[in-house]
C-alpha cells in the first residue's frame, strides 16, 4: 500500500505544480516527511490522510486502488487483432524480463523531468540544452533515450499490422518502455524513438499508446490526438535543429537551390529519412513545394547508393528475420546480474535469446 500511496500522492502533489516544500506547508507536514510518503517509507495516519485528501480533493479510495494494469489498457484497443495482440504481448515479456534484470543488477534508471505547459519547439530546443547535445547530430538516439528513463526494444512487427511504435508508462514502478518497429528503415526508426520519447517527456501520465504509420506523415498527423502533431514536431526539431540545418546549408552546401544529392548528404549527416529531411527543409523555406514533390517521387536508396557507395541503412532488419534488437543496456544488465551470481548460464543466455552464451578466456 505505501508504494502506491506514495507515488498518487507525488503525482497530485506534481498535477497542482507544487514542490514538496511548498506542499508541506499547505498542509502542515515538513518536506522531509511529504518526501517519505512519497517514496513508501512512512506510512500515514488516518488523521494525516484525511487531512491530505481534503487538500487534494480526492476520495481516501484514491490512495489505496491500484490502477489496472497498463497492458490490460492497451490490449483492449480497437486496433489490434489476435495476430498483433501477440505481437504486444512479446513486448509485454520484454518488459518484465528489462525489470527483473535491472532489478537484479541493482541498476535503476532515473526519470527525465516531466514537461508541461510548453511549445514542442521551445521542449526540443530546452531538451538538447538539458541533455548538453548543441545542435549537433545525435549519433545513437536508442541509447540516449534510454539513459534518461525510456527503455527501449527494437522489435520487428509485420507491415500489416500498422504499428510504428508503442509507448507505456508503469506508474507505480515509474518505469517506462517504448517500442520501435525494427523491420522500418533505419530513418524512420529514428524518428520513431524521438517520437515516442516526446511521449515519455511530456505524456507518459495519459495512459499507453500505439502509434501507426500515418501518424509519421505530415499530411495525416492532424487526423489524430493534438499529442501526435505535438510529438511530430518535436521529433523533427529535436532530430533536425533548425539553426544547424540552415548552418550547412549556408555555409557548405552554399546554393538556394538544393539538389537531390545535397539531402542526402543532409539525411546522411542527421541520421533520419529521406522523407523527413525533405520536410524539414521545406519548412525553411529551402525547398519550393514543386521540388519537394519532384523530390518524393525518386528512388531514394538508389540515389544514396550512387551518391556515396552506401546506403545508411544498417539498422533496419532484414526481410524474413524475425529476431529481436535488444538494447545494449538491457544486455549489460542481464550481463551484471549473471556476474553477481544472481541468474546461471543458462538463464542468461535465454534472456539474451541465444542458444549458449560463451566468454572469451
Amino acid at each position: 500500500m505505501k508504494g502506491i500511496l506514495g507515488t498518487k500522492l507525488k503525482k497530485a502533489r506534481e498535477d497542482l505544480g507544487l514542490t514538496q516544500g511548498a506542499f508541506g506547508r499547505a498542509v502542515g507536514l515538513s518536506s522531509e516527511y511529504i518526501s517519505l510518503l512519497e517514496s513508501g517509507k512512512r506510512r500515514p495516519s488516518l488523521e494525516t490522510l484525511t487531512n491530505l485528501c481534503d487538500y487534494l480533493k480526492k476520495d481516501i479510495s484514491y490512495f489505496f486502488r491500484e490502477k489496472e494494469e497498463v497492458f490490460d489498457i492497451l490490449l483492449r484497443s480497437e486496433r489490434l487483432d489476435k495476430k498483433s495482440i501477440k505481437e504486444i504481448r512479446k513486448f509485454q515479456k520484454y518488459c518484465k524480463e528489462y525489470l527483473y534484470v535491472e532489478e537484479l543488477a541493482e541498476r535503476p534508471l532515473e526519470s527525465a523531468p516531466l514537461y508541461k505547459n510548453i511549445s514542442a519547439e521551445r521542449m526540443a530546443d530546452e531538451e538538447r540544452r538539458r541533455l548538453g547535445l548543441g545542435n549537433e547530430p545525435i549519433r545513437n538516439i536508442f541509447s540516449l533515450i534510454e539513459l534518461n528513463g525510456c527503455r527501449v526494444i527494437r522489435q520487428p512487427v509485420p507491415e500489416e499490422f500498422k504499428i510504428s511504435g508503442v509507448f507505456i508508462f508503469f506508474e507505480v514502478k515509474e518505469a517506462s518502455f517504448v517500442l520501435i518497429n525494427c523491420t522500418l528503415p533505419y530513418g524512420e526508426q529514428v524518428f520513431v524513438a524521438a517520437h515516442e520519447y516526446c511521449h515519455f517527456l511530456k505524456d507518459r501520465n495519459s495512459g499507453p499508446i500505439i502509434d501507426n504509420p500515418d501518424m509519421f506523415i505530415d499530411e495525416y498527423v492532424s487526423l489524430y490526438h493534438p499529442r501526435e502533431k505535438f510529438a511530430h514536431t518535436f521529433a523533427a526539431m529535436f532530430l533536425m535543429p533548425p539553426s544547424k540545418v540552415k548552418e550547412i546549408i549556408e555555409k557548405d552546401i552554399k546554393s538556394p537551390r538544393l539538389r537531390f544529392e545535397d539531402v542526402i548528404y543532409l539525411k546522411r549527416y542527421f541520421g533520419v529519412s529521406t522523407y523527413h529531411m525533405l520536410q524539414t527543409i521545406q519548412s525553411l523555406g529551402c525547398l519550393s513545394r514543386s521540388k519537394l514533390v519532384e523530390y518524393q517521387k525518386l528512388d531514394s536508396d538508389k540515389y544514396e547508393d550512387s551518391f556515396f557507395g552506401d546506403i545508411a541503412d544498417q539498422g533496419r532488419l532484414q526481410k524474413g528475420k524475425k529476431r529481436v534488437m535488444l538494447s545494449d543496456r538491457y544486455k549489460s544488465l542481464a550481463l551484471k546480474a549473471y556476474q553477481k551470481k544472481k541468474i546461471g548460464l543458462d538463464e542468461l543466455s535465454k534472456l539474451l535469446n541465444q542458444k549458449k552464451v560463451t566468454f572469451n578466456q
